[in-house]
């Protein structure tokens, strides 16, 4: 028996998610197929049942579901819970189950390459979806976050949020500041470069040292990631969050350590196909 996997969410046709897992499930010899499924809101309710229904094993949920899942599901853990959304289903004796891997998918991508976010101070640009995620994660490496955006009240609320996890963060203006000199760890988390378009402001000043994510990774140079390779920092795109998201998408599906450099391999080999995105899948 084939066991069935799929992408849900719109659109879903530019993602790099399904020839990652193909891959995987190839190279281990594994019958089982990933697909992609368009779906919108209005949709869902029917979606699961289509999922269902034709027995599919798992599936990951990219925007504009993941949070509008949460109440169609039998079981949330307590992180995806307090994140408020769900990027990975397992069906379990019919139960589906949520869980969020972006977060700690972003953690791994930094472990990979030796990084450790303990006492790290972390500047997270953005406060959507994405930088959500990556702060509930950070704040379990016990690192310090600066949480700057454009919306103030959506950077004051996550820093409450974090607070609540016992958490060590604070708010600011989206704009340059000291901050520059002070961090760490620099996390573009926002749509902006996503079609070429120019940072709103200049990284003048950055601490070199620094390591800087933008979560896009196409294009694989953003104008935000040329400007800080510009002022020496080490740089890196979103894809190796989306690879590693996947990764552990894949454990709880399968209960076994993906091939994690065949996954690589395939996503670097089909990067540049398509339309500009981000890691939301």
């Amino acid at each position: 028996m084939i066991s069935k996997y799929a992408l849900i969410g719109f659109p879903v046709e530019h993602s790099l998610s399904p020839l990652m897992h193909e891959a995987g499930f190839k190279a281990l010899n594994l019958k089982a197929e990933y697909h992609k499924l368009p779906l919108q809101i209005h949709e869902l309710s029917r979606g699961l049942n289509y999922l269902r229904q034709n027995n599919y094993a798992g599936w990951n949920v990219t925007y504009p579901l993941k949070e509008k899942i949460l109440p169609l599901l039998d079981f949330i853990t307590p992180e995806a819970r307090t994140i408020g959304a769900v990027n990975t289903v397992k069906v379990t004796d019919g139960l589906l189950q949520g869980f969020n891997t972006d977060g700690d998918g972003f953690v791994q991508s930094l472990a990979d390459k030796g990084y450790s976010l303990a006492g790290k101070k972390v500047v997270l640009l953005g406060a959507g979806g994405a930088a959500k995620s990556i702060a509930v994660s950070l704040v379990k490496n016990k690192a310090h976050i600066l949480i700057l955006n454009r919306t103030p009240n959506k950077a004051q609320n996550l820093v409450k949020q974090i607070a609540s996890l016992g958490g060590n963060s604070e708010w600011g203006v989206f704009a340059p500041g000291t901050w520059l000199q002070e961090a760490d760890l620099l996390i573009q988390a926002t749509s902006l470069g996503l079609k070429g378009e120019q940072y709103p402001f200049s990284l003048e000043g950055i601490n070199p040292a620094a390591w800087v994510v933008d979560l896009i990774y196409s294009p694989a140079v953003t104008p935000f990631l040329a400007q800080a390779a510009y002022h020496g920092c080490k740089t890196w795109n979103g894809l190796e969050m989306l690879l590693y998201q996947g990764a552990l998408a894949w454990k709880i599906w399968l209960n076994r350590e993906p091939p994690i450099d065949v996954m690589r391999q395939a996503l670097l080999i089909n990067r540049n196909g398509g339309e500009s995105h981000d890691c939301k899948q």
